[in-house]
Order: C-alpha cells, then structure tokens, then sequence
C-alpha cells in the first residue's frame, strides 16, 4: 500500500454551542489539515497522487470556503449579527469541533474521488482529531 500526506494551513474562528466551558466564546485557530491518501498500486508517473493536484483542489476548496471564516452551528444566535456586518461564515449542521471539521475536510476530499483514508485536524500545536472514512482505497 502507498500512502502520500499533505498539510494544508488556514486560519478559522469558531464557538460550540451548549457547551460549558471557554469554547463556548467566539474565537480562532491557526489549523492544520493533514490529509493522507493511499492506493495498492501507482498512477503511470509513479504517484498515489501529485502534491500540488491536492494543494490545488483540496486547498483551494479550503480557502475558498474555510480559510478567515467563522465556522458555526446553522442555529448559532450569533449568526444574524455576523451576516449584517458581512461577516464571512461556513455553516455546518453540527457543532465546529475539530472531529467535526476533520470529518468535512475528509467528505469533500472523497467527493472528488480521491483515495482518502484519514483527515487529521490540527486545532492548536498540542491538539487534534482524527477522521478516517470507511472508503477503502483502489
């Protein structure tokens, strides 16, 4: 099996609602996204997939969409405030939570039919969640 791994780096801010603790409050993170494909043979220029293939289409779908927004709950109350002061912002169905995140990175990854196996998201320099998808690569 041959496994190929890119880091992709945004900025992002978010809050958890019904939570109880400082992530409750407004705030931001410089994230990492550590995407790993993997495949049981090579592509014809001896690849899983190019570097710069991921860094274009996963990271352009990440600065398109992620990178200096708000990620929140689509029934986050703050939400009305934000969009008068155009505000960018992503909505998610869930709360924004690192696994949650992960989890999003690794949905659009596979939708571009990429052999994706994990997602790791990288919230702060000492924390991270993992997601690995139950597609199992070509």
């Amino acid at each position: 099996m041959f496994q190929v791994t890119k880091e992709l780096r945004f900025c992002y801010g978010h809050r958890l609602l019904d939570y109880d603790g400082k992530c409750r409050h407004l705030h931001g993170h410089n994230g990492r996204a550590v995407i790993t494909l993997a495949a049981s043979s090579l592509d014809s220029l001896g690849m899983v997939m190019d570097f710069s293939m991921i860094k274009r289409v996963v990271g352009g779908w990440i600065d398109a969409n992620l990178d200096h927004r708000m990620l929140l709950r689509k029934d986050d109350p703050v939400l009305p405030s934000l969009l008068a002061q155009d505000e960018p912002v992503f909505l998610m169905d869930v709360n924004p939570t690192a696994e949650n995140i992960a989890k999003l990175i690794h949905d659009f990854v596979a939708s571009q039919g990429y052999p994706v196996v994990e997602v790791t998201l990288w919230e702060t320099d000492d924390s991270f969640a993992v997601y690995r998808g139950k597609q199992s690569p070509s």
